[in-house]
């Protein structure tokens, strides 16, 4: 219907043009008291014609549109398939759309060459800020006091929070190293435990955690990270209290808090990019990235994650492992 009040609208200028004619006409033929059917014949069989030549270019205009809402659906490079034009005017907006695309290539090629060096200097920063780090640690690890255990905690964020940003930098460039195999979920589970074991000991709450002896198919250093930020915000967020590792069957691993909680208002938007809710923005320490990574990492892992949580009672993140096995190939 739009098409057509669009077409009525473009023709309405030459219709009232012939009719301007027609009036012209009989006024002349009355004034010379001509015959008046001399006139009117002529004049209905050009009407005639006429709405015959509208009704075909309305089936040329409704059949380029329907062609040309096909390509919008298409890529940007199919403009050379787009319908023969009849009037110049279109040749002119035709040559138009092809010099904005060629242009847009140009600049998606800029920009991704920006990106491509950002990713480059990003990622070489990261691996050579991890050497000091690892050169620290080791030094810690060498005594044991309440201090150095203190620091190796705060080193531990660090090393979270580097982790994060290569994430992160990964997760928005063109792919991802995908490795697809079938793990055993104890393994991966023990390997994040065992970086935490100093915090849950330092802040002495309770881990409860018992092997689950599940295998699950996915990539292991892609879960492990989520894993990782989900115990790390668990621990944030639990003063006091402990935190449990269980699965539910079938195959959904939880990681339980008896932490702060999240508000009803932000449980629905925690996976959101940025979104920090009321508790993040008050204590400032919260970057809404986080859950965000773990989100984008489960469905390219094609997991799910989703989150339960009442305020003043804890929180427990829930990672559906039932990937389907036709990701493989």
């Amino acid at each position: 219907m739009k098409l057509f009040y669009s077409y009525i609208k473009s023709i309405i200028g030459g219709v009232c043009l012939f009719l301007g004619f027609a009036v012209l006409l009989v006024l002349s033929f009355a004034l010379y008291e001509l015959p008046l059917m001399a006139v009117v014949y002529p004049m209905l069989l050009c009407a005639l014609i006429g709405l015959l030549y509208l009704i075909y270019r309305y089936y040329v205009t409704y059949k380029r549109y329907k062609e040309i809402s096909e390509l919008k659906k298409s890529a940007a490079e199919l403009i050379e398939f787009l319908p023969n034009s009849y009037r110049i005017l279109d040749e002119d907006y035709c040559e138009v759309i092809e010099n904005l695309l060629a242009q847009k290539r140009k600049d998606m090629e800029l920009i991704k060459d920006e990106t491509d060096k950002l990713m480059d200097y990003y990622t070489l920063w990261v691996h050579q800020i991890k050497t000091p780090i690892a050169s620290m640690r080791l030094r810690l690890q060498k005594e044991d006091s309440e201090l150095s255990r203190s620091l190796l905690s705060d080193l531990g964020r660090i090393e979270r929070y580097v982790e994060m940003v290569l994430t992160y930098l990964r997760l928005e460039g063109a792919g991802s190293d995908y490795i697809f195999k079938e793990y055993d979920l104890d393994s991966i589970i023990g390997g994040v435990v065992k970086k935490f074991a100093g915090d849950f000991i330092l802040r002495k709450i309770k881990l409860r955690y018992s092997p689950v002896e599940k295998k699950v198919l996915t990539d292991e250093k892609w879960l492990s990270f989520v894993i990782d930020q989900v115990m790390s915000n668990a621990l944030k967020y639990t003063k006091q209290g402990e935190i449990s590792i269980y699965v539910e069957e079938p195959l959904t691993l939880c990681i339980e808090d008896t932490g702060m909680g999240i508000s009803p208002e932000d449980l629905p938007r925690i996976f959101e990019r940025n979104y920090t809710g009321v508790r993040g923005r008050a204590d400032k320490k919260a970057s809404g990235l986080g859950l965000y990574l773990c989100s984008r990492i489960c469905k390219n892992l094609n997991h799910e994650i989703s989150a339960e949580s009442q305020v003043g009672r804890g929180t427990k993140i829930k990672i559906n492992l039932e990937t389907k096995r036709t990701i493989i190939e």
